[in-house]
């Protein structure tokens, strides 16, 4: 079943005077149980892509489905809400709240759609111990290596069950030992349920050949080799 089915999408954004086309007819289809890398250059449009799929932008025409649901016929409430129960996020820089431990990190989500701490923690737990920190609930990231952090970071993207994870760079803060662990842990989290989808935005091609598939982006267009 098709994860992400998007067509022509063209995104374009006002500077000063000018028009910039972020995108330009991106036409693109991914399937659940791969993890797949977006790669391109620095502005070619990658991260313009993660954020029209990840619902946090629109795009100015075309048409973009996530998990069966049409991206652009929600509100912003309504995507506030996607975003919060349909789709994980990944992030290079953790963004992990600093005063709070690891479980309370994972769980925020949770916490933040009104869910109770007695249903919160068990799942956090639960997760921290899928990516190996059962011995690290209680620690703050002040007390975690950036790889363990990374790996907070992808328990709490979990927390909600969403069939599509968004990774921006997940490696890009991490040492190459470090950063393959990671990678191994993502490609177990895309392969572990046959509907789920990891989406990595990368510029390391050594993170990219680890993935199912590789979809290059160009002067905002995916290559049609990887469409």
């Amino acid at each position: 079943m098709a994860v992400v089915e998007a067509s022509n999408l063209v995104r374009e954004y006002r500077m000063g005077t000018e028009t910039v086309r972020a995108l330009d007819g991106a036409s693109l289809t991914l399937d659940g149980g791969q993890f797949v890398s977006v790669v391109g250059p620095s502005g070619a449009g990658k991260s313009t892509l993660l954020h029209i799929i990840g619902a946090l932008d629109t795009p100015t025409s075309g048409t973009i489905r996530v998990d069966g649901t049409d991206l652009t016929a929600l509100g912003d409430d309504e995507a506030s809400e996607f975003r919060r129960n349909r789709v994980g996020f990944i992030f290079q820089f953790f963004n992990l709240v600093p005063t709070l431990t690891a479980w309370e990190n994972v769980a925020l989500p949770m916490l933040l759609d009104s869910r109770s701490f007695t249903k919160a923690k068990p799942r956090a737990v639960e997760l921290l111990e899928r990516v190996g920190l059962g011995a690290r609930v209680d620690h703050r990231p002040a007390e975690l290596s950036g790889g363990q952090m990374q790996r907070v970071a992808i328990a709490r993207s979990l927390i909600m069950g969403p069939k599509i994870l968004l990774a921006d760079e997940p490696t890009g803060n991490l040492d190459s030992k470090t950063g393959a662990d990671v990678l191994e842990l993502l490609a177990e989290v895309a392969h572990d349920e046959p509907d789920r989808l990891v989406l990595m935005v990368t510029h390391d091609n050594n993170a990219a050949a680890v993935c199912d598939r590789i979809v290059t982006v160009r002067d905002g267009r995916i290559d049609e080799r990887d469409a």
